[in-house]
């Protein structure tokens, strides 16, 4: 132990307690031996790189290319998207992957190139791989997005898995985001990225890397096109971007670069090249369509660390009842369970929960609970002699179950990368369900175990199951929380057919949006922890998960009023829009900061209430194309740079452009405008873009800016369907859809389609269908006429 890991050991001690923090230091001294003998030892090493073309053979969608000291396969896809693989590694098995890979494209064919290569010719994109292996993807015009460099790879001496290196090149105007969850976004700077899921062990800011969820996903968008690359191996390693520099002139551009180093798994990648619309759709197709909420999840969440009993439940909901404040959910955190026994109940404080459910549930009301993956490794406890019986729990080298620290005390692990352990977890919901809780957080599961040195997780050499094929913890972490969100979400589709399950997480990896959303987790109190809830949100949804949202007030401390107001004015317009707060923190219900605060929330929560139509809108359309609710500014113009350049606005949908105040004291804010013509929706207002405007931010209100032409449905003041149209400027048209959704259940419900168009002196909105034009059959309410 160095003198750091002391320092770290002493703390741990101290703040856990001393029986918690001495468990720590035992529980990091037995990660350490464990993995000193179930480790490989590192030994010399050898580097290889492909080497020359040897010979090819043709296949489906491409084919294989054999060079002297390895191969690459190399397949174009039906929808477009480009897969290679090294070493004979294929798209299968895979843990970010739907339920099967997509078919190879028919009219794709591998045929020779200049100099020695090869390339593969399809609708989409073209591939170019080099006599020495390096693959250039191309736009069908001929404009390169992006070239891997061959890889290398280093191999122990005496055989053994490999790690690598791919370096690649980006168009010296592109810019990155993606990587998953990174506060410091979302576009990503210059610097170096690690891909290993990480609890902070704090409440974390901008600065702070890595967080819970890290992806080898890349969406990087440049004059030529929108590509997004993903390496599929979910173990440990780093992303170094570097941004390029264009010559001003001089015609000596710099391209941008990454660099990419894994520990291990197989060198494999896929491509999907186009707009950004059709890149996500693609990957959509590719990882699994986004799990659609239900209705009352894209309402209002209030929850806290330390409700502490059903009184101070029953309080909280009456001080919004009282004030006419608008509530879907309470969330209730581990002190409602029996000493933090995961699916259980503390029947002191909480001595009738299903019928306080019951009475919540009257009001419209749900209960969310938490659910943690350690149990409580004690004879007795119904969940560890249930999953003992299973043999549901993480081994070690030696076939010992691993141990470790979490909130009970000492925990054991389900191996949720094993299928009959995914179906015994799924199982214990039938607990929660019966407790009346109608949605699930699932929180520790990087996994995440106390350490007071080294890594607050498992050992790498803990064994998993790894769906049948077998490996440890190397491999299997990243995917850990995927398996539990997974075992949760298909638990609850077979105890609750008929409804829609309610699941987000703290840690997943690329997929997790089959199985529900996420949240922020601990980010901190504070501005810059208020900037980097934006940057969490958008650079997700970027990924593939398009539902997610932040803490509001920040999880630690206490937000000034001021503070706490912007906060909730931006979360009102995320997918997720929860309060929530540590243990230790102050208050977080709107009336706690004074009579201004509390009326300008309520501004925020009906306008929220108001605009749940359109949310469950963008939510199916999340699920029918993979595009996110919260979208970057350069969406739809992703050649436009000043746009590609804004990280603090977003557009929500195709309809509204929203542009949150991030900085202390300010009643204006500069808003870049993307192209067309923009109303403020209060004022009606009208500007023009493209470029920058200067709007008033009072501390009532956040911008809000609605595109024209645009129909957007809402809730009227009667609570009934109402479409809001926003006139379109004279000599154009406009338009909207609608997904009506009756709030749960399974049904595919038809998107309608609406058209805005001037009719002499009035606009007129119709539907359009199969059968032609007709009018609408919502109330219909026209707005920013005159400014036409």
């Amino acid at each position: 132990m160095n003198g750091r890991d002391l320092v770290r050991s002493m703390k741990a001690v101290g703040s856990a307690g001393a029986t918690q923090g001495l468990r720590a230091v035992r529980a990091s001294w037995r990660m350490r031996r464990a993995d000193a003998v179930g480790l490989p030892p590192r030994g010399a090493e050898r580097a290889r790189v492909p080497g020359p073309v040897q010979s090819v053979q043709p296949g489906p969608g491409g084919g294989v290319i054999r060079f002297g000291r390895s191969e690459l396969r190399i397949m174009v896809a039906v929808n477009g998207a480009v897969f290679w693989g090294w070493d004979g590694a294929g798209p299968e098995p895979s843990h970010a992957l739907a339920e099967r890979c997509p078919e190879p494209d028919p009219r794709a064919v591998l045929e020779p190139d200049k100099d020695g290569g090869w390339r593969v010719v399809s609708e989409r994109a073209t591939v170019v791989v080099s006599r020495h292996g390096a693959i250039e993807v191309l736009t069908p015009g001929g404009v390169t997005v992006r070239r891997d460099l061959p890889p290398r790879w280093w191999e122990l001496a005496e055989g053994g898995p490999a790690r690598w290196m791919q370096r690649s090149e980006v168009p010296a105007d592109a810019r990155f985001f993606g990587l998953g969850g990174r506060a410091s976004g979302p576009r990503l700077r210059n610097g170096t990225y690690r891909l290993w899921n990480t609890d902070p062990g704090g409440a974390f800011g901008p600065g702070d890397d890595p967080l819970y969820i890290t992806m080898p996903v890349q969406l990087v968008v440049a004059d030529a096109a929108t590509h997004l690359a993903f390496h599929d191996t979910s173990w440990d390693g780093t992303v170094t971007l570097r941004e390029g520099e264009e010559g001003a002139g001089s015609g000596h551009d710099r391209a941008g670069a990454c660099e990419l180093r894994m520990t291990g798994g197989p060198l494999r990648c896929w491509v999907m090249v186009g707009t950004p619309a059709r890149v996500l759709l693609a990957w959509a197709s590719l990882t699994g369509a986004p799990a659609l909420p239900p209705a009352w999840a894209l309402g209002h969440h209030h929850a806290r660390w330390g409700f502490g009993s059903e009184q101070e439940v029953r309080r909280i909901v009456a001080g919004y009842q009282e004030r006419g404040l608008p509530l879907d959910a309470v969330h209730l955190d581990i002190d409602h369970y029996d000493g933090h026994r995961a699916f259980t109940v503390d029947h002191e404080r909480f001595p009738k929960l299903p019928q306080l459910a019951e009475e919540l549930g009257r009001d419209g009301i749900r209960l969310v609970s938490i659910v943690d993956p350690a149990v409580k490794a004690e004879p007795g406890n119904t969940v560890y002699d249930s999953g003992v019986a299973e043999d549901a729990f993480v081994r070690d080298a030696a076939g010992r179950p691993v141990r470790g620290v979490a909130w009970p005390g000492e925990v054991v692990f389900p191996d949720f990368t094993h299928a009959r352990v995914r179906e015994w977890w799924g199982r214990l919901y039938e607990e929660r369900l019966a407790q009346g809780f109608a949605g699930f957080w699932h929180d520790m599961n990087e996994p995440t175990s106390f350490a007071a040195f080294g890594e607050s997780t498992l050992p790498r050499s803990a064994r998993h199951d790894l769906e049948g094929r077998g490996g440890d913890h190397r491999e299997a972490h990243n995917v850990y929380a995927l398996g539990m969100a997974r075992a949760g979400y298909e638990g609850l589709r077979e105890l609750a057919p008929e409804e829609r399950p309610f699941v987000f997480s703290r840690s997943g990896w690329a997929g997790m949006q089959r199985y529900g959303g996420t949240w922020s987790g601990d980010i901190a109190t504070g501005w810059p922890g208020l900037r980097a809830s934006l940057s969490l949100v958008m650079g997700l949804g970027l990924c593939g998960v398009p539902y997610s949202g932040p803490d509001v007030g920040g999880f630690d401390g206490s937000p000034s009023p001021e503070l706490y107001l912007r906060w909730f004015q931006l979360g009102a317009y995320l997918p997720l829009f929860r309060t929530h707060a540590s243990l230790r923190a102050g208050r977080r219900e709107p009336w706690s900061f004074g009579p201004d605060v509390l009326e300008h929330a309520r501004v925020a929560l009906l306008e929220r209430r108001r605009l749940l139509p359109y949310f469950m809108t963008l939510a199916h359309l999340a699920r029918r194309t993979g595009a996110p609710y919260v979208r970057p500014l350069w969406w739809g113009a992703p050649e436009d740079r000043a746009l590609r350049d804004c990280e603090d606005a977003f557009l929500l949908g195709d309809c509204l452009l929203v542009a949150p105040v991030l900085d202390p004291g300010a009643d204006r804010r500069a808003v870049q405008l993307p192209r067309g013509r923009w109303y403020d929706t209060v004022t009606e207002r009208v500007y023009q873009g493209p470029g920058q405007i200067l709007v008033d931010a009072p501390l009532s209100r956040i911008p809000v800016l609605a595109r024209a032409g645009a129909v957007l449905p809402v809730r009227g003041e009667d609570g009934g369907l109402e479409l809001e149209v926003w006139a379109p400027a004279r000599g154009r048209t406009g338009g909207g859809l609608l997904v009506p959704d009756a709030g749960d259940g399974w049904g595919e419900p038809d998107i309608e389609r609406y058209t805005a168009r001037w009719r002499g002196r009035r606009v007129v909105v119709e539907r359009e269908g199969e059968d032609g034009v007709s009018a609408p059959p919502h109330p219909v309410r026209v707005r920013g006429v005159g400014e036409c």
